[in-house]
């Protein structure tokens, strides 16, 4: 637990300020992080057979170009139609080139669909963060609170079991527990950061909660598929980089959508 509570404070003296200073600096951290994510599906060797190099790093290119693209080259929007198109051709085209053992199609779209929810994901939180700060605050908030209270609340009354050949140690009780706390105070954050209270926040709120956790459920099943506890040890304590944006992820891509609908 100490280990846990250390790691914890050093990384957020580290994030709280790049989070601040936005710009640049931000949108460095945040590819950065995308390729330490990257390396960590591309570790999962139960998931696919292992790569030729060039592969890993045609797909690390299409990575950074959907995380950074739009940053450095069309200033901060989202990303477009044809930039969609660069993974799926420099990742599939290859497959033509390699024996079927060495690297096929099945290969390369596990590739194409992690380059994907990566890319859209950090590409995503570049953009939140020049939109506002404070959006960026209240998602985080949704991911983090909706986690706590289900933990907190988890381990202390928590007897019904969710699904516990994917994730033994959650529960219908914490589960609701986090819907409830993370919600209710969530749509506080937004309404004194944001603008007025309103019943779409709060339908928004309870949706992007929902499905935090069922995200969190998912990368679950991913490394019960692989046999692992973490995703790597990168922070001790913690895991990896995916098994702390297990639920943000599905948070911040489901937000994009949610802003489109409501």
């Amino acid at each position: 637990m100490k280990k846990r509570v250390i790691s914890a404070l050093v990384a957020l003296a580290i994030i709280i300020p790049i989070v601040i200073i936005g710009g640049i600096p931000y949108a460095i951290v945040i590819g950065l992080l995308s390729v330490l994510a990257y390396k960590e599906f591309i570790d999962l060797k139960k998931s696919h057979k292992e790569f030729p190099i060039i592969v890993v790093i045609l797909g690390l290119v299409s990575l950074i170009y959907l995380v950074l693209g739009n940053y450095m080259l069309d200033g901060l929007g989202y990303i477009s139609t044809p930039k969609l198109m660069v993974p799926i051709i420099l990742l599939l085209l290859p497959t033509v080139f390699y024996k079927k053992d060495k690297y096929n199609t099945n290969n390369a779209f596990y590739l194409i669909g992690v380059v994907y929810l990566l890319g859209l994901l950090f590409n995503s939180l570049i953009n939140i963060r020049s939109i506002s700060i404070y959006l960026l605050i209240y998602l985080l908030c949704v991911d983090f609170l909706t986690d706590t209270f289900a933990y907190i609340i988890g381990n202390l009354i928590g007897k019904h079991k969710m699904c516990p050949k994917i994730s033994p140690n959650k529960t219908w009780e914490g589960a609701i527990a986090g819907l409830i706390g993370g919600v209710t105070i969530s749509v506080i954050v937004f309404t004194n950061l944001l603008g007025d209270f309103s019943i779409n926040v709060v339908i928004m709120t309870i949706i992007l909660s929902v499905i935090g956790q069922v995200g969190d459920l998912l990368f679950s099943k991913i490394k019960r598929e692989n046999d692992i506890k973490d995703f790597s040890n990168l922070i001790p304590g913690h895991g990896g980089i995916l098994d702390r944006i297990d639920s943000l992820s599905f948070v911040v891509l489901a937000y994009i959508v949610l802003r489109v609908i409501l």
